[in-house]
């Protein structure tokens, strides 16, 4: 059975055609071409017939209702995981991911453990919102961010996400704010100037996990390639060009990073930048361990004394596996 095609659809049908049919999938979020109609019956029959609105997944739904994770199928049978985060402020976040497995090799990240197997097209990032879009429209909700935070590095993929984000900012479809997006990266320098000058008003976060590089490369081997001090000299750059505040992601792992030194050293690296740290519950993977909630009170203590601006993350899905570091595209 064919499936969802975007790059089909857009490629074979009149500019005039293409808005109509934007329409239909980004604004009407309609699953059968039947539906819409605007267009006619031939028309419709014929996309029906050669791009199908069919998007193969299987909804997994923790405890609370909270989160779903969903489990996507590609054309080329392999696999990949979704997010979908509700808050009790209303707010409904998509962490989508940008490839399939990963291959930085990130010490607490299951992902990491599968390997990498290829890219995602911009179409099947697209696909992953346009699924839980649908989902929301029938509960009367929508989707209010989109953070590229799943399987994968997203600069390592960077045209098809730019593509993708482009797509879904486009206004008279999805017409999601620019920032509303996120994107969370280990650090590529070249990358975070290039996402500067391409989208400076979407999101920047940068996966630090550690205040000095012997060990930051013990957790995350990237490092040895592009060391704290390298990331940080790009994302003062950044900073510049864009006069936007950038969130750095650090992992709770118990007895690891999560010491009282480990707080003096984060907050004098950080000190005097446009930033803030998301302190995040490590989830099990490995032989790690979240951090004791006294140890982390300590951490944030130390920061919040040393003028450091921290929030922290609530995590979602940790009973079906959706939380930070758990996706890896199993049936």
């Amino acid at each position: 059975m064919k499936s969802f095609n975007l790059k089909g659809i857009f490629k074979n049908y009149s500019n005039y055609r293409i808005k109509q049919l934007k329409r239909a999938i980004f604004v009407n979020l309609i699953e059968d071409w039947s539906l819409c109609t605007s267009l006619p019956k031939e028309v419709r029959e014929d996309l029906n017939n050669r791009y199908p609105l069919k998007i193969k997944a299987r909804e997994v739904y923790s405890k609370d209702k909270r989160t779903i994770k969903l489990l996507l199928t590609l054309d080329d049978g392999l696999k990949i995981e979704s997010v979908l985060m509700r808050y009790k402020d209303g707010r409904n976040s998509v962490c989508v991911s940008t490839q399939v497995g990963c291959p930085l090799g990130c010490k607490f990240c299951a992902t990491g453990k599968i390997g990498f197997k290829r890219n995602l097209e911009w179409n099947e990032i697209i696909e992953q919102v346009i699924y839980f879009a649908r989902l929301l429209k029938k509960e009367k909700g929508k989707i209010t961010n989109i953070v590229f935070m799943g399987m994968g590095e997203p600069f390592l993929n960077y045209e098809n996400v730019k593509k993708s984000i482009q797509i879904l900012n486009y206004k008279d479809g999805f017409n999601l704010g620019m920032r509303r997006f996120s994107i969370s990266t280990v650090g590529i320098p070249k990358m975070i100037l290039k996402l500067a000058e391409d989208l400076p008003q979407v999101n920047l976060a940068i996966s630090l996990h550690a205040p000095n590089d012997k060990l930051r490369s013990k957790l995350m081997p990237i490092n040895k390639k592009y060391p704290i001090s390298i990331v940080l000299k790009a994302v003062d750059q950044y900073i510049e060009i864009t006069n936007r505040r950038v969130m750095f992601e650090y992992i709770m792992i118990n007895n690891v990073n999560d010491k009282e030194e480990n707080a003096y050293e984060l907050a004098e690296l950080l000190k005097n930048k446009l930033c803030f740290i998301n302190l995040i519950p490590c989830n099990k993977v490995n032989d790690y361990i979240p951090s004791t909630k006294e140890a982390v009170n300590q951490f944030k203590a130390i920061l919040t004394k040393n003028n450091i601006t921290v929030i922290q993350r609530y995590s979602f899905g940790q009973d079906i596996e959706a939380a930070c570091g758990q996706l890896v595209g199993k049936s």
